[in-house]
């Protein structure tokens, strides 16, 4: 399997081997397929997040829970990726939304990277319009339940957790979008846009591995990774992977899900208690 984020460079030598995909999508409503249009590296399709990379949203589940994996395989054909494609997808955000698709197919035993930096070190014309692929044969295949981690093991405090999202959300100062502010008691505020320098591409390896040690992470440490609904928590379940980690679990339904249950604990301010 090729390493979770690759560079330009190695885009560009093997562009004629994988499939590009841009998973552009944005919290506050803007349409990720209209940006696409406006301006794309050219040959990638896109990838809906609402419709290919998500179930239908519930209380009980989250804002983006994981689709079944017919609904996944069939969003997939549609876009023209294939059981045997490797996938390189990219957003305009340092690869925090587009880590979906990439955990998403990498986590069902398919090779798949992020674009390092994305669209922002792209420097060449951009491509508009739509773009598409002839259908492919993508075959469902079940979540691996060792890659999943349900909502009583996200509040087992035995488990090092991780949240994503930025520290404001963590610390409950204002939360928009669920119904409760704060965090799960017991998890470490990793934000995964502090994985990223200022041009959006990934900070060196050595920095990576200090933030996860940072949250008492340590090489064969079992991670669960969650953020406001599962899609940014994904980022820092690669980035880990790319420091030499482990590959840590997804707790799907997030902060969306657990804010819901009204019965479950909640922290605020800056310390995991």
């Amino acid at each position: 399997m090729i390493a979770p984020v690759i560079d330009l460079i190695w885009w560009k030598e093997h562009r004629a081997e994988v499939v590009l995909a841009d998973v552009r999508w944005y919290l506050d409503g803007r349409s990720g397929r209209e940006a696409f249009e406006s301006g794309h590296i050219p040959g990638a399709v896109f990838v809906d997040l609402e419709r290919c990379l998500s179930g239908a949203a519930s209380p009980s589940a989250g804002r983006h829970p994981l689709p079944d994996p017919a609904l996944f395989a069939a969003g997939m054909s549609q876009v023209g990726i294939g059981d045997d494609d490797t996938v390189v997808a990219y957003d305009d955000a340092g690869g925090v939304i587009a880590a979906r698709l990439v955990w998403m197919l990498r986590a069902i035993g398919k090779n798949a990277a992020l674009l390092d930096g994305g669209l922002r070190i792209f420097q060449q014309p951009l491509e508009s319009g739509q773009n598409s692929r002839p259908p492919a044969k993508f075959t469902p295949i079940p979540w691996p339940l060792n890659r999943i981690a349900t909502i009583d093991e996200a509040a087992d405090q035995r488990n090092v957790v991780l949240d994503a999202r930025n520290r404001d959300r963590y610390q409950g100062e204002h939360d928009l979008v669920d119904p409760r502010a704060g965090h799960i008691p017991g998890a470490y505020n990793l934000p995964c846009r502090e994985n990223l320098t200022s041009q959006g591409t990934f900070v060196a390896l050595d920095e990576l591995r200090r933030r996860f040690q940072s949250a008492g992470v340590t090489a064969g440490e079992e991670v669960i990774s969650y953020c406001g609904s599962g899609v940014t928590a994904c980022h820092n379940l690669l980035a880990l992977e790319l420091a030499g980690l482990g590959q840590g679990r997804l707790f799907p339904g997030s902060w969306s899900q657990y804010s819901h249950a009204a019965d479950r604990a909640i922290a605020t301010g800056s310390a995991p208690d």
